[in-house]
């Protein structure tokens, strides 16, 4: 993906934030989660969701009369078991699966072919120290954190899975994990899905994240008037106008904004 980058001179993201919700009715609130509500992990399984959080994001949302949404390459039924009881507007799998603010679910089928292709590479990592598969239903996902120099091999792998699985797929890359999903979606169009309903539509945008995969949402909050902030502890090429320096940082200002 081709980024009209930027590498210095982002502005103050808690600042930009702070100013932005002293107006809450104006503005709906996009949130991704790893790296950005929460560390990064050695391993999918190991991320740990802080115990205030999720009613902190409640709270939050309250404010903005529910125009938060969260977009993540996470599943939904993940989101929920960890961020539950309350039942976020969410996308996942980059905007695969969706869930309406009033409720109501779209899901992805498990392609058939796609269930060949995963154990193929369960069969084939399990002997890669390190190496990790993610099982994410209707795509899968392989984690090299833990293994970095396997990383040339994870790519050989996943572009032969790629063309296994041919034309309406496409390889997601992120912070040492690459992804085989369906290529008929991805975070900026969750996003724009979200700004044509109910609360969302009519508001500015908002949205922070940490990663490549978060780039799409930035460029549509950018064409939008709106506000994209890349969580990053040093200034990383990105299209986004604004930083926020750590996870930490960031649950830390969505406590004193949802207070």
């Amino acid at each position: 993906m081709q980024l009209n980058t930027r590498h210095s001179g982002l502005e103050d993201g808690p600042a930009r934030l702070r100013s932005a919700l002293e107006h809450p009715a104006d503005w709906a609130l996009f949130l991704d989660i790893d790296g950005t509500l929460v560390d990064i992990a050695d391993g999918p399984h190991a991320v740990r969701v802080e115990s205030g959080l999720p009613q902190q994001l409640v709270q939050l949302a309250g404010r903005l009369d529910g125009a938060l949404a969260l977009v993540t390459g996470r599943r939904v039924d993940w989101i929920d078991a960890n961020f539950g009881p309350h039942l976020f507007p969410a996308a996942g799998l980059h905007g695969v699966e969706r869930r309406r603010a009033a409720g109501d679910l779209e899901r992805a089928a498990v392609a058939p072919a796609l269930v060949a292709v995963r154990n193929d590479l369960a069969r084939r990592t399990a002997q890669m120290s390190g190496v990790v598969l993610e099982d994410k239903g209707p795509a899968v996902a392989l984690h090299f954190r833990q293994a970095p120099e396997r990383e040339q091999a994870v790519r050989d792998m996943m572009a032969m899975a790629q063309k296994v699985m041919g034309q309406g797929w496409t390889l997601q890359h992120g912070k040492m994990v690459i992804e085989l999903r369906p290529a008929n979606a991805d975070k900026g169009s969750a996003l724009k899905a979200f700004m044509s309903e109910q609360p969302f539509k009519g508001r500015r945008a908002i949205a922070i994240g940490d990663d490549v995969t978060d780039e799409e949402m930035f460029k549509v909050v950018n064409a939008r008037d709106g506000l994209s902030i890349r969580v990053c502890e040093t200034e990383a090429p990105t299209v986004a106008t604004a930083r926020i320096a750590s996870p930490a940082a960031l649950r830390a200002l969505i406590a004193e904004l949802g207070a």
